[in-house]
């Protein structure tokens, strides 16, 4: 099970959530726990962001500018913490050369015969190109299907996210169907492709396909 270490730190036994660093093009990418104090820097972002990120995100109560201040994180982050000590959400920031810009989460973890979850992620715009989303989501995924952890690992995608199709493809992910009027996003339901990945797939990981196709490298 995922737990709470300590005050601040969120870790899977044998795994420190420390993961990476990763060097990619737009510079070293590496997964951390998400912290109380991320407030100003997620804040900051998530606002700046707004024109790239709402159209994406799944609906939820409240105005953008309300939902992603500095006041609204440490309930986000109380819950985050919370859902992580149940076992049921491993929360990380992405972080480019030491600078917050994103989140992964793995999250509707399910024991037992099914033995799996989602992953989701988000970074800045300014980051958009360089290898940062593909680096943490192979990071991420190492850690979902590594040794006594998942079977499974599920994502959701809309036909049109080009660029996130691709992140997903370089992972490893295969296409398994289209899930009709799946989540209410931008004002409407909207369609969503399924992929997946399994541990028999997974093989030697996807950080390591990356290393070996040229496109990152280990630090």
């Amino acid at each position: 099970m995922w737990n709470v270490v300590g005050t601040d730190t969120v870790a899977h036994p044998g795994w420190p959530i420390q993961a990476g660093p990763l060097r990619v093009r737009a510079g070293v990418v590496t997964l951390r726990p998400v912290r109380r104090r991320d407030a100003r820097d997620w804040s900051a972002l998530r606002l700046h962001e707004r024109d790239h990120l709402e159209p994406w995100e799944p609906t939820v109560e409240g105005q953008w500018r309300e939902n992603n201040t500095a006041r609204a994180w440490p309930g986000i982050h109380s819950t985050l913490r919370r859902h992580a000590r149940a076992g049921v959400s491993l929360p990380a920031a992405i972080e480019l050369d030491g600078r917050f810009c994103g989140q992964l989460t793995v999250g509707g973890i399910v024991r037992g015969a099914l033995h799996s979850g989602w992953i989701g992620y988000w970074v800045g715009r300014r980051v958009g190109g360089g290898g940062v989303a593909t680096a943490a989501l192979a990071l991420g995924l190492d850690h979902a299907l590594g040794p006594g952890a998942l079977h499974r690992v599920d994502a959701t995608v809309r036909p049109e996210n080009t660029a996130s199709r691709v992140v997903l493809e370089r992972c490893g992910f295969r296409e398994e169907g289209l899930l009709r009027r799946y989540l209410h996003v931008d004002g409407e339901w909207r369609d969503h492709l399924l992929v997946a990945r399994t541990r028999e797939e997974h093989g030697r990981g996807a950080v390591a396909s990356l290393v070996a196709s040229g496109f990152a490298r280990r630090v």
